[in-house]
């Protein structure tokens, strides 16, 4: 493989560049902002592979009547504190947004909520629905499943692609005012499906023991995935315990809500159609919530203060990682890999949009 250039953009002008081309697919200005400040955010945090790379994609899919501009949830059932909603393959930040806030609320009226979101598109990056609860005070767990193409993640002991890369996401508010929450956030995939489109276009290769090719063997080159055909697949991290997870949200997201499952294959040529199941809750319902701020500083601290097998790399924290590189990103630009970059160049071009941001 032969690693590509990288580009670095000025957060400012990339977040008006982005807005631009999602508000020439037909989004309001409101929508433009919200996709946009999603997938920029999930470059600021280090997660490039929900980010800007994605907007060509989401491109093409309005163009062939797969993602639809400017709607919201629609309630297939709403109880007090539980509502399934159809999100209309609406863009996901826009429609997860809104469904968050109903959850939120309930939760703050009820002391908790269930909430269920299918049939939409993808929804992104599941850690700033957390981030969304915990500035609301509330903890969230999610459980998502998506399905787009041919699954690409094997189950445990398999070797071709039977799931997708179904991530788990859990947070908790800060400890303290000003504070900041703990954001756990992972695909149950050994890397993210769209980290390997990410290594791809960078022509750089995966860690070990992300991959297998056709015939079931190790391998770090992700071209399995995109070039090679019949291709390889994803496997799950944590051997079974990762691939467990990842049935669950399956189950959980797609099968319980009537959402799009993976083994179905009239599902897989409708875009990215995500599920997704929510619970919320409001921690001052369970009893002394000063107390409880006090143990989760406490236990913080006590994880932290774990002597660092190497002294560059100090203990962390589920979300601390990104706030690091976030800080690192929002000074030096945003890193692009020179492909990724030329396809949403390109992608804003065929809109008509020809300020591109400048480059170094």
């Amino acid at each position: 493989m032969t690693e590509a250039a990288t580009v670095h953009v000025e957060v400012g002008s990339l977040g008006d560049f982005l807005r631009a081309i999602v508000g020439a697919t037909g989004s309001t200005n409101q929508e433009a902002a919200e996709v946009a400040a999603h997938l920029l955010e999930a470059n600021l945090q280090g997660h490039d592979s929900h980010g800007i790379m994605l907007l060509p994609r989401y491109v093409q899919h309005v163009r062939e009547g797969k993602l639809h501009p400017n709607v919201g949830p629609t309630p297939v059932r709403q109880e007090p504190s539980l509502a399934l909603f159809d999100g209309n393959m609406g863009y996901g930040q826009h429609v997860g947004r809104i469904a968050m806030d109903w959850a939120i609320e309930a939760a703050r009226t009820h002391g908790h909520a269930v909430m269920g979101l299918r049939n939409v598109h993808h929804i992104g990056r599941v850690g700033t629905y957390g981030e969304q609860a915990a500035r609301a005070g509330m903890i969230s767990v999610h459980f998502v499943n998506g399905v787009s193409g041919p699954p690409s993640v094997a189950p445990f002991g398999g070797s071709d692609g039977r799931l997708s890369t179904n991530p788990v996401c859990v947070t908790i508010p800060p400890a303290a005012e000003g504070g900041q929450p703990l954001v756990l956030d992972f695909a149950t995939a050994a890397i993210a499906l769209g980290k390997c489109r990410v290594a791809f276009n960078a022509g750089k290769a995966v860690p070990e023991g992300a991959l297998v090719d056709a015939k079931g063997q190790p391998t770090t080159d992700p071209g399995v995935l995109y070039r090679d055909n019949p291709r390889g697949a994803l496997l799950s991290f944590g051997a079974h315990k990762g691939y467990g997870l990842a049935l669950v949200c399956e189950v959980l997201a797609g099968a319980l809500l009537g959402g799009a499952t993976a083994w179905r294959p009239e599902m897989r040529e409708r875009g990215i159609v995500n599920s997704w199941l929510a619970f919320v809750l409001d921690p001052a319902r369970f009893g002394d919530v000063s107390a409880f701020r006090e143990e989760l500083a406490a236990v913080i601290a006590d994880v932290k203060a774990s002597p660092a097998a190497d002294p560059d790399n100090p203990v962390l924290v589920a979300g601390e990682k990104e706030r690091i590189t976030k800080a690192k990103r929002l000074s030096g630009g945003i890193p692009v890999d020179a492909t990724t970059w030329g396809n949403l160049v390109e992608a804003a071009r065929s809109l008509g949009i020809n300020d591109v941001p400048g480059v170094r």
